[in-house]
């Protein structure tokens, strides 16, 4: 039996039927991250010896929490007390987390076991994995292709078993796309469903803590355990998120009952003919199962990325003033006054993809630009939620390619800023609206496929896993 084939809910079993310790788990997933993370690039930085340290001090307690004995991995801009929290840049390169992040406190009272750190495009600004200071993130089902961005490396590290659970940030299909591109299953929950208490901002008003497993029952068992109200952070709801008990065919009679919009505008568009042919199979596929396929109109769909944009680089140009060499992180000691200490800071700090959205950001916000940019874009913001809103008056979810392309190979797009913002078209929509998403492959077989993204209202998360965990019964 190989242990790291196996999804968390079997390791769960296995450890409560005694047929597995915790510590064989650990020490399992360990050995082969260690064996071939050195190809992936998926983790800045690891905690084997305190990993294999609680394994063992649960091996000696009677099993308890939802996570209990499971090895999870950690994306590198969510703080983990005493360990670094680099958000893949220079700039906080040694910079050691001095609190849990909320999240993180709710994995350790479940009895989570957290193996490391994982790479990430820098702060989070990218859709690739290659602006992280550690290095690109390599595929693991092709190592020249990039494994999407930015919760690149919490992907890789579950597709490659490394790790059965992970946890990334999604701010426009930061955890969705990855997730498509590297044939595992993302989770993106309502806004406000899990605390962003503890980590870095990229977006405020975008940006949600989300997961990765192997299947739509894993995600939904680690998503259940950190969703909780927190008084910390005031856009956290209550919003419980249910672990799955019942079977696939339980699921696809719910689903039979359902309508699911397809929107013209998607239809119509442009993309690779494998992600073409992948989202007509799933339609067809849903169709000769009895599932109701509706046409949609979502008529501001065309507005989104440049919604999304204007609406992220503003918020994180602001975010980022925080990094000026005073307060962490670093600081060139060479400067002769405080604002040559600022400029040389940054610009030794920050990468070119970080500058790049510093700059648009700041140019947004200023006096004479902001009603022509930030404020239309608030109003194109409130036109997409509208949109959105009337479409599950009609359907009771939406079904899109996660991403109209396949994963490319490293260094393709880099330099192409507008073809790697276009690549999201089919995810900013649900940050900017609020609404929960979820990426599930298109094929039972983990090779590089099209993942297909599932969308529902606002707060409908529990009914968004059912139907994904149709959908893969029915693509199993």
């Amino acid at each position: 039996m190989d242990i790291t084939n196996l999804k968390a809910w079997q390791l769960k079993e296995k450890i409560a039927n005694k047929e597995l310790k915790v510590s064989e788990i650990t020490e399992a997933f360990i050995n082969r991250s260690k064996d071939i993370d050195k190809d992936i690039n998926s983790f800045t930085s690891h905690d084997y010896e305190g990993a294999l340290a609680k394994a063992k001090s649960l091996d000696e307690k009677e099993p308890s929490g939802k996570l209990f004995g499971l090895p999870i991995g950690i994306k590198d801009n969510i703080s983990v007390k005493g360990m670094k929290n680099t958000c893949a840049s220079k700039i906080l390169e040694n910079y050691e987390a001095v609190f849990d992040a909320n999240c993180i406190e709710h994995i350790n009272e479940e009895n989570g076991i957290i193996i490391g750190k994982l790479n990430m495009d820098q702060f989070a600004m990218g859709g690739s994995n290659e602006t992280s200071y550690f290095g690109p993130v390599h595929n693991p089902l092709d190592l020249k292709r990039v494994p999407g961005g930015s919760s690149g490396g919490s992907a890789a590290a579950v597709s490659s078993r490394q790790v059965p659970l992970s946890l990334g940030t999604d701010t426009g299909g930061s955890v969705r796309q990855p997730a498509s591109y590297c044939a595992c299953v993302g989770f993106k929950p309502s806004y406000g469903t899990v605390s962003r208490n503890g980590v870095v901002s990229l977006s405020n008003t975008l940006d949600q803590v989300s997961t990765f497993a192997n299947d739509v029952k894993d995600v939904a068992l680690i998503t259940s355990a950190i969703a909780h109200k927190d008084h910390r952070d005031l856009t956290s709801l209550s919003n419980p998120i249910d672990e799955i008990t019942y079977t696939y065919d339980d699921a696809i009679k719910y689903l039979k009952t359902l309508k699911v919009g397809v929107p013209k505008e998607v239809l119509a568009d442009e993309k690779d003919d494998e992600v073409e042919k992948a989202y007509r199979d799933s339609i067809d596929l849903l169709k000769n199962n009895g599932v109701e396929i509706v046409e949609i109109d979502l008529k501001d769909l065309k507005y989104a990325v440049a919604t999304y944009y204007i609406i992220m680089n503003a918020e994180a140009s602001s975010n980022l003033s925080r990094f000026d060499g005073v307060k962490y992180g670093l600081r060139d000691f060479d400067a002769e006054s405080l604002e040559e200490m600022y400029i040389k800071t940054r610009a030794e700090g920050f990468g070119p993809e970080v500058k790049r959205r510093i700059l648009f950001g700041t140019y947004i916000l200023s006096q004479d630009k902001d009603r022509d940019y930030f404020q239309n874009a608030l109003k194109a913001r409130t036109l997409l939620i509208n949109d959105f809103k009337q479409a599950f008056k009609m359907v009771d979810t939406i079904l899109v390619p996660t991403s109209p392309i396949m994963p490319f190979e490293i260094g393709t797009n880099i330099n192409d800023p507008i073809k790697m913002y276009n690549a999201d078209k089919y995810t900013v929509p649900v940050n900017i609206a609020g609404n929960c998403a979820i990426s599930v492959p298109s094929t039972k077989e983990h090779i590089l496929n099209s993942g297909m993204e599932f969308i529902c209202d606002n707060l409908e998360d529990n009914k968004l896993l059912k139907i994904a965990y149709a959908y893969e019964g029915l693509v199993k």
